[in-house]
Order: structure tokens, then sequence, then C-alpha cells
């Protein structure tokens, strides 16, 4: 295989910073959509089988999934895999939010500390290079 199509099979490892968190960004975005498809099938699971409230709600649990696929494909052509699947760890804070605000559920000390943990992973995770040193 050429030297060229190689290149744009792989992710760059050069690619300037700024691009790069630009990619992060819409990563977390569409990680915001995600986690939001799951307010919309939590209220879908509470209508009665197929009646109105619960083909809308879930219909816009798929059209969230979808816009979430549409911006997924679109960030792994940019940044690494394993960068972009690391981050999506950070959808489990997401939940615990909409649980808390929008269905009135308590989040434990051991969630909200496994939470933590979570993010912490993804920032030590996202600031190592391949040889474990800080970027």
């Amino acid at each position: 295989m050429s030297e060229e199509k190689k290149s744009k099979l792989t992710v760059d490892s050069k690619t300037d910073k700024g691009h790069s968190i630009k990619f992060i960004v819409l990563l977390n975005f569409g990680i915001l959509i995600y986690s939001a498809s799951g307010i919309f099938s939590k209220t879908a699971a509470r209508q009665p089988f197929f009646s109105l409230t619960f083909v809308f709600f879930y219909g816009m649990m798929l059209i969230m999934l979808a816009v979430y696929a549409v911006i997924w494909q679109q960030v792994i052509k940019k940044i690494p895999l394993t960068l972009a699947y690391a981050n999506r760890a950070v959808s489990i804070v997401w939940s615990i939010i909409f649980g808390t605000l929008l269905f009135k559920e308590t989040p434990t000390t051991g969630r909200l500390i496994g939470a933590a943990i979570v993010v912490i992973g993804v920032i030590i995770y996202s600031i190592l290079d391949e040889d474990g040193k800080c970027k």
C-alpha cells in the first residue's frame, strides 16, 4: 500500500492541537446527545406500549442516536479511535446529571466516586502519549 493511502487510513499523530481540540469538543457534544437519547428512551418506557406518546419518544430517541452516529463517524476520521472511545465514558456523568434533574433519581456516593474516577481516567488517558509521557 502506498504511503499516501496509509496516511489517509490512519489519523496523523502530527495533527495540530487546535484541530484535535475542535473534534474532541464535537465528540463530547455527540456524547451529550447520546446520553440525552436515554431521556427519550426512559420516557418512552413509561408510556403504554405503541401509544402515540410511546412512538413519539421512541422516535425521538432514534433521531438522537442517528445524530450521534453521524457525529461519531465524523469525529473518528480526525482523532484516534482509542481517544474517542475513552471519551465516551463521560456519558456516565451526563447520565447521573440527567437522572438527577429529570427523573429525581438520587446519585449514590459510590456512583459519584465512580464517575469521578472515570473522568480522571479520561483526562489522564487524553494527556498521555503512546509512551506514557505527557503530551
